[in-house]
């Protein structure tokens, strides 16, 4: 039970430290959502979330938010802070957290098809639809915006990235399937 918990703990800080090193890559500043960036670092939520499932995803997603709630400066471009959760981008955090379970739960309630199709349905489900679905009522109340308005400007231009990201997450996860499957912790 030890060396399964140690284990787990690994693999929380790993997907945690990801999430935080695909902040390092430049962001994109779009002008018209807010202030909010287009990053890479759903990309890590997303594969958090197929790796190791609903619980231990959500806890690496959850221990990279606390980190940036400390001041760490892990969100691209170097953000960080408590003063994060209070701006435009609040939602799309919050969205963070629980767009990595429901992309866990759908991958674990999908272990017994096709990694790929999983890994595609869950990523658009919950690394896109929820993350915006969170994100932009609170794009559209702190920004003063219609939610029309929040859904043209913070979350359509974002969508071909996001659908970049479930492609990428998906070769990940269809790669260590083919060459590890124990190591895809959701289908187990």
């Amino acid at each position: 039970m030890k060396m399964s918990s140690d284990r787990s703990l690994v693999h929380i800080a790993f997907y945690a430290a990801l999430i935080a090193a695909l902040g390092l890559m430049p962001k994109i500043e779009l002008g018209l959502a807010g202030g909010i960036p287009i990053t890479a670092q759903s990309l890590g939520v997303m594969l958090a979330g197929m790796m190791l499932g609903p619980v231990r995803g959500g806890l690496a997603v959850g221990l990279f938010l606390f980190l940036v709630a400390l001041g760490l400066p892990l969100l691209a471009g170097g953000r960080g802070g408590i003063g994060v959760f209070y701006g435009a981008s609040a939602g799309y955090l919050a969205g963070y957290l629980v767009g990595a379970i429901v992309v866990g739960a759908i991958m674990k309630a999908m272990r017994n098809t096709n990694v790929v199709f999983g890994a595609v349905v869950s990523g658009v489900i919950g690394g896109i639809v929820v993350v915006h679905a969170l994100g932009v009522p609170v794009l559209a109340y702190k920004a003063g915006m219609s939610l029309d308005q929040a859904i043209m400007v913070g979350s359509l231009p974002f969508i071909p990235g996001d659908l970049i990201k479930v492609v990428l997450a998906t070769l990940v996860a269809h790669t260590i399937a083919r060459g590890l499957p124990s190591a895809i912790l959701s289908r187990a």
